[in-house]
């Protein structure tokens, strides 16, 4: 075998891992290894959210710094005990072409994914064979508003869907904006729950204009913050809770506190993403921050 691969035993699976040594972030000198080991170590944490999901896959093979792809079917040589799915594809204007989806429920999936320099997994906010349990908030910060106008915005989205009864959790997008995740029913479609967001996105860019938009145009986003409501659609999907990050350092998409969030708004904390190794550091200190999406919730008015 060549030096450069090895084969491990990951829960009874037989994995072959291999360029364990090659440097996937550039900036920061961070492996194919540590990617592996962070996605093993956080995995606990992670399955839960992305469990009975289709998973769409952003790979970078050479890198944060060389050519990425998307990547929804399943690749030539998945191994038989990875889970799959047909699916159609959400989005598909004429025919719904069907999809092989990755079902990653298990940490030798996770593993194998991992290795496959696949950095980044997106979910959509339904798990397969349901109405979408799940209501995301994207808040995309216009130059030269950032993360620290995101956490201004996200509070008062926050008490917005508090008034219906609604239960937010934050997270850093992992990038440079900020996402809200709410349990809902799961017995309401996602025209329903993308419309009910749009409403309410509406509502709020009337209240404060001249920082927040609810249009996609990006001529309008300049210096405000976009609710980005479209994220509820059947054919959108959402990078997960805990997933790395493309970025020159290996951020993580990380849930935060409440309490975190005000006090950047109130000016005693600085905005900032987190790496993985803050992530699994936080995962000590606080647990799933976001363990009660998984519990399910109301709907929303109609």
């Amino acid at each position: 075998m060549a030096r450069d691969r090895i084969k491990v035993e990951v829960e009874g699976r037989e994995l072959e891992l291999s360029n364990l040594e090659k440097v996937l972030y550039p900036a920061e000198g961070f492996t194919k290894g540590e990617v592996i080991d962070y996605y093993s170590r956080i995995a606990p944490t992670l399955l839960p959210h992305i469990r009975d999901r289709a998973l769409t896959r952003i790979r970078f093979p050479n890198g944060v710094d060389g050519q990425s792809f998307f990547e929804k079917n399943a690749p030539q040589n998945t191994p038989d005990w990875v889970r799959r799915e047909r699916l159609p594809a959400p989005g598909s204007t004429k025919e719904r072409e069907a999809v092989d989806y990755v079902v990653a429920d298990d940490l030798p999936t996770l593993v194998w994914l991992a290795n496959l320099a696949a950095l980044e997994l997106h979910t959509p906010q339904w798990r397969i064979g349901a109405d979408p349990d799940l209501l995301v908030v994207d808040l995309d910060p216009g130059a030269p508003a950032g993360l620290a106008e995101c956490c201004a915005v996200a509070v008062l989205m926050r008490d917005r869907l508090a008034d219906d009864g609604i239960t937010t959790y934050p997270k850093t997008s992992g990038k440079k904006g900020l996402q809200l995740a709410a349990a809902v029913s799961g017995r309401q479609s996602s025209e329903v729950i993308s419309g009910y967001v749009r409403r309410v996105a509406e509502e709020l860019e009337r209240g404060a204009p001249k920082s927040i938009t609810s249009k996609m145009a990006k001529k309008l986003r300049p210096g405000k913050i976009f609710i980005d409501w479209s994220q509820n659609n059947a054919a959108k999907t959402t990078v997960a809770p805990y997933s790395l990050r493309a970025q020159p350092v290996p951020s993580a998409s990380t849930p935060l506190t409440w309490d975190e969030v005000e006090a950047v708004v109130a000016g005693r904390r600085k905005a900032r993403q987190f790496t993985a190794a803050e992530v699994l550091a936080r995962i000590d200190e606080y647990g799933d921050l976001m363990a009660p999406l998984l519990d399910g919730g109301p709907e929303v008015p109609a």
